[in-house]
């Protein structure tokens, strides 16, 4: 594996870090107030304006590997500017670079049809509308997609839906015009990852109610958000099915890779952040006669955060590098073993500089969201436990292979 980035990386590097720094930083306090003016709920003019900037400057859609629609980035080249991107939790938004419409807008590049991809691609590529991805219940473990009881039934033409779901992310959101929906189309099918499909709903289509938003450890994600749907005798046309009936588990694998890696790179940014804050804090803070940079437990954690978020950042570029490779499927350890290690490593580290800032590490926004995000990412795209289990699993067939 090479781990020196391209000339054209290191370019892309330098331009949105200098984007962020003359774009996003400085107006981290004003995206907060333009949230909290009117209803939290609605779409704000700064992102929107960043938004234009970065197509303008051809910071736009620099996730898509080797697709005609993106950058042409390999997913080891993506790493570094999603780090990026990560250090301010909104900032991946504005190069149109943010869940759940990455990946989704992977799903339709490699699963949809020409009419699905001009309905609903394409305005996703132009940065026009947004998108959620509709697959946990509230009444099953849905970290085991195979409990889902959510049902897709064919009727003549049209498909019927009807499911309860939630952590539904950005249904909240005005501009979110589409759902990509899992259920079963077949729950009786002998083979049990046969049994689901994934079809698209438009969000306006009559039958789905957004019941409530949910908050994040009591932060409420606004605009973008985290909802609870009720979906009701949903009527859609036949031709809204991606891929086919019984494929639903299908796309889930292929989405749900590159969707991990990208969380874990921009954990690796906050992480950085965090590291700088305790950095600062410490240097400026003094404590028993002396800064509390120099006291030996918070050198120690410091020398212990950059260790971490070292490793980690290794970690995530090998399991990019093998995605890049061998593919996304035989990659399964890796992207596994990253998504246990980086909200782990993110959330040791933000804890770490809130404790070296004291009161004031519990009063800093930054710091408490970031905590919030990093902590709900240890149960998001499946919790902690399962990919423990996966990677044991698979550590344990190497040696039964070998008997």
């Amino acid at each position: 594996m090479t781990i020196a980035p391209s000339e054209n990386v290191r370019n892309l590097q330098s331009r949105v870090s200098t984007f962020m720094e003359q774009y996003v930083y400085p107006n981290e306090d004003r995206y907060e107030r333009e949230v909290s003016e009117g209803d939290r709920w609605q779409p704000i003019a700064l992102i929107e304006e960043l938004k234009a900037r970065a197509k303008e400057q051809g910071l736009w859609n620099l996730f898509l590997p080797d697709s005609q629609y993106g950058a042409g980035l390999t997913n080891a080249e993506y790493a570094p500017l999603c780090e990026i991107m990560g250090r301010v939790l909104w900032a991946s938004e504005v190069f149109n670079c943010s869940a759940p419409d990455t990946g989704n807008m992977e799903v339709l590049v490699r699963y949809g049809t020409d009419a699905q991809k001009k309905a609903w691609l394409e305005p996703l590529l132009r940065g026009e509308i947004r998108s959620a991805f509709a697959m946990t219940e509230p009444l099953v473990a849905s970290s085991d997609a195979t409990n889902i009881e959510s049902s897709i039934e064919r009727d003549g033409d049209e498909y019927v839906i009807n499911g309860q779901k939630w952590w539904t992310s950005g249904a909240n959101d005005p501009r979110c015009r589409v759902f990509i929906f899992m259920g079963k189309t077949d729950p009786n099918a002998a083979e049990r990852h046969r049994q689901q499909a994934m079809i698209l709903i438009p969000r306006d289509t009559p039958g789905v109610t957004i019941v409530r938003h949910l908050p994040v450890f009591g932060f409420d994600d606004a605009p973008h958000g985290h909802a609870e749907i009720l979906f009701e005798n949903v009527r859609v046309p036949v031709a809204n099915m991606l891929l086919g009936e019984g494929r639903g588990f299908e796309i889930a694998q292929g989405r749900l890779g590159p969707g991990r890696i990208h969380h874990c790179m921009r954990l690796i940014g906050l992480a950085e952040r965090a590291l700088e804050i305790m950095c600062k804090r410490g240097l400026s803070r003094s404590a028993f006669g002396r800064p509390i940079a120099e006291q030996t437990l918070t050198q120690q954690r410091i020398a212990d955060a950059r260790i971490a978020i070292e490793q980690t950042r290794l970690l995530t570029l090998d399991a990019a590098h093998k995605m890049d490779t061998i593919g996304n499927k035989a990659a399964a350890r890796e992207i596994a073993m990253i998504k246990v290690a980086a909200p782990s490593m993110a959330c040791t580290v933000i804890d770490w500089a809130i404790q070296a800032c004291g009161g004031y590490g519990m009063q800093d926004r930054f710091l408490a969201q970031a905590y919030a995000a990093a902590r709900s990412l240890r149960i998001a795209d499946g919790p902690d436990e399962v990919h423990r289990n996966q990677i044991g699993r698979m550590e344990l067939a190497r040696y039964r292979d070998a008997r």
